[in-house]
Order: C-alpha cells, then structure tokens, then sequence
C-alpha cells in the first residue's frame, strides 16, 4: 500500500510514480491509499507514531515491462501511427504560457490532447480524493480513444505518472504507458518539434530564439 500526503495531486503523482515503477518490475499486488493520509485521519482510523519496528529484509523479484515505458524514440514514432499522446500538465503549460525550469522551451508535443492531473480530483475538507465520478466526462472532453495505444507525458514524469493510473487502472485503458522523460527529455535535442497553442508549430531553435 502507498500512502500519498492526501493534501493535493502533486504528492498523490509521487505516489502515482512509485505505483508505475512497481508495476513496470513486475508487482501487481500494489495499491494507493485514496484520499491519502489526510483522508485516513479524516476519517477517524487509527495513527501509529514512535519507531518503527525492523523487518526482515526480502529479495525483490523483478520482471521488466516494456510496454509500460515509452522512449523518446518511441514517441518520435507515435506521432507518425494512431497512437494517442496525452499531456497531463496544467493547460497553461500546455498551451506554453508556463514552462518548467527542466525544460528548454515552451509548448507541447504536437499532436497531443490535454487531461490535466489535477483535474482527477476533489477537496474534502483538505483531503484530495479521485474523483471518478468526472472520469468519462474529462476522457471524452480530450477525445480520447479507449481502445488505441496511450503514451502520457508532463514535464519529469511525475504528473503522468497520475494520468498513466487514472488511464490504465481506474478507467481501464487496455494499454498505455509513461513517457517518464517528458518533456524535459523532449526537448533536449533541437531536432524535435513543439507546438504552441497560439503560434502553431515551432522547431525547438525557433521557439528559443
């Protein structure tokens, strides 16, 4: 079990991250803790506090899926095939009025839909909770097919992270993986394009010029 903060969708993408890399090696036995720890003391259960107690240590099998992880290359070849790329940022960063300190510049990969992370969820009383509900509404609205190949993306793979899990485990997209380089990776090299809502396509050089 992971046990994200519960005080907002950033740290519950943390938690999103840890769930894929188990997932990825192999684990299917893994679970997030809806609402958090702000949602467990919430609602009344029981805090433990002191030390904790040592436990034995195990050896971790692993088995690597690959069709988990997308590659830059990867990604290169999906805007050419019906591969659906999903942008979990907030729209500013989609549009490129916001850009991260990890990424070179600007904008999105062109040809991407925009299903922000934090869209996924509500405030009870300072606890964040998914909320499902929405679910179908927010996939129509970015026109979303269930059925293709789908490679979520954000900055530094953290805000995909929570897009891959809404997507793949809780409105049960049959396969799709996280670009975890994202646009910081994206955008490393000037030979890759990005788009700008408002000034359309751009070479990387471009848009830093």
């Amino acid at each position: 079990m992971i046990v994200p903060a519960g005080t907002g969708p950033t740290d519950f993408g943390s938690a999103a991250r840890v769930y894929w890399t188990f997932k990825i090696l192999g684990h299917d036995e893994v679970a997030i803790l809806d609402g958090g720890f702000a949602g467990w003391q919430q609602q009344g259960f029981d805090v433990a506090s002191g030390p904790v107690p040592a436990t034995e240590a195990k050896q971790l099998h692993a088995t690597l899926r690959e069709e988990l992880i997308a590659t830059t290359e990867q990604v290169e070849q999906a805007r050419q095939s019906q591969t659906q790329l999903v942008d979990a940022r907030p729209s500013d960063y989609f549009t490129g009025e916001t850009i991260s300190p990890a990424v070179r510049t600007a904008g999105t990969i062109p040809g991407a839909r925009s299903l922000p992370h934090h869209s996924h969820f509500g405030d009870r009383a300072g606890a964040y909770y998914l909320d499902r509900e929405g679910l179908s509404s927010r996939i129509n609205t970015a026109e979303l097919d269930r059925n293709a190949r789908t490679i979520t993306f954000c900055n530094t793979g953290h805000w995909a992270a929570t897009d891959w899990f809404v997507l793949s485990e809780v409105a049960g997209f049959d396969n799709v993986a996280m670009y975890d380089g994202s646009m910081a990776a994206w955008t490393i090299s000037d030979s890759r394009p990005v788009q700008l809502a408002r000034r359309g396509l751009e070479r990387l050089q471009e848009a830093l010029d």
